[in-house]
């Protein structure tokens, strides 16, 4: 969420920034301006009347003591002081709701892309800033991930929608395996060598947490709500922090670990990884990525989360970046790292690193990782805050900046191996580095 204050001095810049996301500053903010100047006109009245009460207290006291010759006078101020009790009620609801309406405003308002952010008005705008590894030459026609699972017998897209409807899949044997295998090499690789600690947090959270990471109440839709949710009065910003959801990503929960709180500033930067199941209504991606897995419902994801001073976040999005980086070097996964234009770029993030892997079968780069700088919208909503440990006890708290990227998406890396490693003969080699995850297997056949 953007601060207030900040919105308040700055309202041109903002406007042009949300233009530049292809937003309607108008729609968004509304009649902004005249809120904010209602709600500060009804908190300075009652803070005059609030005064003016304890003036009137001070002088009945004093007229009390004088005895009958003041009781006269000190009637007329307490039926003043009354009206001004009335008055005061009516001035603080007024001024409460007000102040839910910019709240309700400004939670609607998407971050601020930083200056570097290039502009653009969809992802074909997105800047290509690297390319890494050699895409495979085959002396074969390679073939998609759907056509080798089903034919090696490790993916069943049919008796899943026959269990659960259309976008979820079933792994089978080494399938399973190969997923399993993922999981343990991305933990692995991320808590010993890149000093992230392993965290396994709920699967459902409460509305509050959603808030708190910008998916409510924008991307309601988006969202599995459990039966004391209704998604579509959360989508209208009618919600209880008692409702749960199914989390989209991993980033909810482990980003909402310190919600409410003072870190030490000491402790800076936290580094978090974790691995979940996410759940996705997909509600906007109807006709999209229909055949396979690179869309589905139930996905599992490994996410790296990081907590960081804001002299710091640049930093340490470069950093969290590598690290996902690096586990598809140590698969020998082809990739390119995008840097994503204003209007590609997500609701809470105000820059964001897109890695996209090669994908031989369908001949095209497909977004593996998400890798974003919040810096303090987040914080803010979450109301994350640390204490600079260089002014002492008594330093004023500073919103943290938050961070996040897939370290990586399973299924997509999944995905990823069986088309680049496949062989003529329609097997699946698998990569060095993960051959000690796989219990012995070393290539995926037919399973019998």
């Amino acid at each position: 969420m953007l601060d207030l204050g900040f919105v308040r001095a700055n309202l041109p810049q903002v406007e042009e920034k949300l233009r530049a996301r292809g937003a309607d500053p108008a729609i968004l903010l509304g009649d902004f301006l005249v809120l904010d100047r209602s709600r500060r006109e009804a908190i300075t009245m009652a803070e005059q009347a609030k005064a003016r009460r304890n003036e009137l207290s001070q002088q009945i006291g004093t007229l009390r003591k004088a005895g009958p010759d003041g009781a006269e006078e000190a009637s007329a101020l307490m039926e003043e002081t009354r009206a001004l009790k009335e008055k005061l009620e009516e001035l603080d609801r007024t001024a409460a709701a007000l102040d839910e309406q910019l709240r309700q405003a400004l939670a609607r308002v998407p971050n601020l892309t930083r200056d570097e952010v290039p502009g653009g008005a969809s992802e074909s705008d997105n800047v290509v800033v690297k390319t890494w590894g050699e895409t495979p030459a085959f002396d074969f026609t390679p073939k998609p991930h759907w056509e080798l699972g089903e034919a090696l017998g490790i993916l069943d897209l049919e008796r899943a929608a026959k269990l659960s409807g259309a976008r979820f899949a079933v792994y089978m044997g080494a399938g399973a395996r190969l997923e399993r295998a993922l999981i343990s090499f991305f933990l692995d690789m991320h808590t010993r060598q890149h000093g992230y600690t392993e965290v396994l947090p709920p699967f459902i959270v409460n509305s509050k947490s959603l808030f708190g990471t910008g998916q409510l109440p924008k991307f309601a839709d988006d969202l599995f709500c459990c039966s004391d949710a209704d998604a579509g009065a959360a989508a209208r910003g009618e919600y209880k922090d008692s409702d749960h959801w199914l989390i989209p990503t991993a980033e909810v929960p482990v980003t909402n670990l310190y919600r409410d709180e003072i870190l030490d500033g000491a402790l800076l930067p936290i580094s978090l990884t974790a691995y979940t199941p996410c759940f996705r209504a997909e509600a906007g991606a109807a006709g999209k990525d229909t055949r396979g897995i690179i869309r589905q419902h139930q996905f599992q994801k490994v996410e790296l989360v990081k907590f960081t001073r804001p002299e710091d976040s640049d930093a340490q999005h470069e950093q969290l970046t590598r690290d996902a980086e690096e586990i598809l070097e140590a698969l020998n996964l082809p990739y390119r790292r995008v840097l994503l234009c204003t209007c590609d770029t997500g609701f809470s993030s105000a820059k964001t690193y897109d890695l996209e892997v090669w994908l031989p079968g369908q001949g095209l780069y497909r977004e593996i990782s998400s890798c974003s700088n919040f810096d303090a919208f987040q914080a803010r909503r979450a109301n994350i805050r640390y204490r600079p440990a260089a002014q002492g006890a008594k330093a004023k708290p500073e919103f943290v900046h938050t961070l996040n990227g897939s370290g990586l998406a399973v299924g997509r890396t999944w995905v990823a191996i069986v088309e680049n490693y496949q062989q003529p003969d329609g097997t699946i080699t698998i990569p060095e580095a993960l051959r000690p995850y796989m219990g012995g297997i070393n290539t995926i056949s037919r399973e019998k």
